[in-house]
C-alpha cells in the first residue's frame, strides 16, 4: 500500500480507502467484516463512513453502516490502526434524522454523539460535513442559481461548533464534501479568522466520467492542502463495463436502484465504451484503467473504493500497483477531449 498525508495532521493514510455506504443494504454485516478484514490486511487503514448510511437513505436502516464498523473494531480490537472518518448530514428532506438535518449546534451535537456510540469509540480520525447547508452545485447540479433570501446555516457558526469537537478530543481533523472553491475559501477564512482548524480534506466525486474537480478545485487542493477524498472512482460501477451493452447484473446498484441514474445517461455510455476499448487495446481492464487515473493525481489524497462483492474489493485495492503509460494517459485525454464533462 502507498500512503499520504492528511493535510498538516501528521496522519498518513491509504491511498486507497475503503467506502463503506453499502454495508446495511446490498451487504450484510458479516460481508462488511470480510471487507474490513482484507482491507485492513492489504494495508488499507482509512475507513470512511457517514450518519445517514446505507444507501438509498432511509428510515429503517439509517445508522447500520457506522454501526457495522462499531462491532468489527470492537470484535478485532484494532482501532489504534484505522483512520476511522464519518460525516454528519446537511439539510434534506430525511424527516429521520433529527426531525431534518440542520448544521447548527444542537443537531452536530447530537449527531456526533450518535456517531461515536454507533461506531463504539470516543473519537472520530476525521469529521466531514456531508454536504453544505446552502444551495449551491453539487449532486451533479450546473448553472449555479443564486437565491439571495436563502437562509442557510452559516459555515462560520457550523465551523465554531467544529472546533469544539477537536479540542475536546472528539474528533481529530475537519473536512468537507461535496463543495465548491467558494465553500473551500470560506473554510479556510474561518480558520485564518480563529473559528476553527484548517480543513484537511474534501470528499467530492471525481472519476473520469466527470473530472469538474480539475477545473476549480484541483489547484486550490495542492496550494491550500486541502486533498480530495475521491468518491465515485468507479461512477456507481459504470467504468466497471459492467452495464455495457445494457446489461444489468443480478444484485448491482443501477439493477436495484433507478434513481442511481447520474453515471448512465446516453453520453455516460458513450465515454464508458471508448474507456472500456482503451483499457482492452492496452491489456489493462476497465477498472485499473479508472483507478489507475485517479491514484495517480497529485492533488488526490485518497481514492475511496466500495465494493459489494470480495472480487471487486480485491481488483480495486490492487490498483494501488497500477501504472499507466503515456500511451494510455494519452488515449484517455483524447477520450475527455470529446467527452469532456458526460456526466457531471
Amino acid at each position: 500500500m502507498k500512503y499520504r498525508a492528511l493535510g498538516d495532521t501528521g496522519i498518513e493514510v491509504s491511498l486507497i480507502g475503503l467506502g463503506t455506504m453499502t454495508w446495511g443494504e446490498q451487504n450484510t454485516e458479516a460481508e462488511a467484516f470480510e471487507q474490513l478484514d482484507y482491507a485492513l490486511e492489504r494495508g488499507v487503514n482509512l475507513i470512511d463512513a457517514a450518519e445517514m448510511y446505507p444507501v438509498p437513505p432511509r428510515a429503517e436502516t439509517q445508522g447500520r453502516t457506522e454501526t457495522h464498523i462499531g462491532r468489527w473494531l470492537q470484535a478485532r480490537g484494532c482501532r489504534d490502526r484505522v483512520v476511522l472518518a464519518t460525516k454528519v448530514a446537511g439539510p434534506a428532506d430525511m424527516p429521520w434524522l433529527r426531525g431534518g438535518p440542520q448544521l447548527v449546534r444542537d443537531q452536530l451535537e447530537s449527531a456526533l454523539a450518535a456517531s461515536l456510540k454507533r461506531l463504539q469509540t470516543d473519537y472520530v480520525d476525521l469529521y466531514q460535513v456531508h454536504w453544505p447547508a446552502r444551495s449551491t452545485n453539487y449532486f451533479g447540479k450546473l448553472g449555479y442559481e443564486h437565491h439571495a433570501d436563502e437562509v442557510a446555516t452559516d459555515i462560520a457558526e457550523t465551523a465554531a461548533v467544529l472546533d469544539g469537537f477537536v479540542r475536546d478530543g472528539r474528533v481529530r481533523a475537519i473536512g468537507i464534501s461535496n463543495e465548491t472553491p467558494w465553500g473551500v475559501m470560506q473554510w479556510l477564512r474561518a480558520a485564518e479568522q480563529g473559528i476553527a482548524p484548517r480543513i484537511v480534506s474534501i470528499q467530492n466525486p471525481y472519476n473520469l466520467l466527470n473530472r469538474s474537480f480539475e477545473a476549480g478545485l484541483a489547484e486550490m487542493s495542492i496550494r491550500e492542502r486541502v486533498g480530495l477524498l475521491a468518491y465515485s472512482p468507479l461512477a456507481f460501477g459504470m467504468l466497471s463495463g459492467k452495464y455495457l451493452a445494457d446489461q444489468r447484473p443480478e444484485g448491482a446498484r443501477l439493477t436495484l436502484f433507478e434513481r442511481f441514474s447520474r453515471y448512465s445517461n446516453p453520453q455516460g455510455i458513450a465515454a464508458t465504451e471508448e474507456y472500456a476499448a482503451l483499457a482492452q487495446a492496452h491489456g489493462l481492464t476497465p477498472v485499473q484503467l479508472a483507478l489507475g487515473f485517479i491514484n495517480r493525481q497529485s492533488f488526490v489524497t485518497s481514492n475511496l473504493v466500495g465494493a459489494t462483492r470480495m472480487a471487486q474489493l480485491i481488483e480495486n485495492i490492487a490498483s494501488v500497483d497500477v501504472v499507466l503509460d503515456d500511451a494510455v494517459l494519452a488515449g484517455v485525454e483524447e477520450i475527455h477531449a470529446r467527452y469532456t464533462y458526460p456526466c457531471p
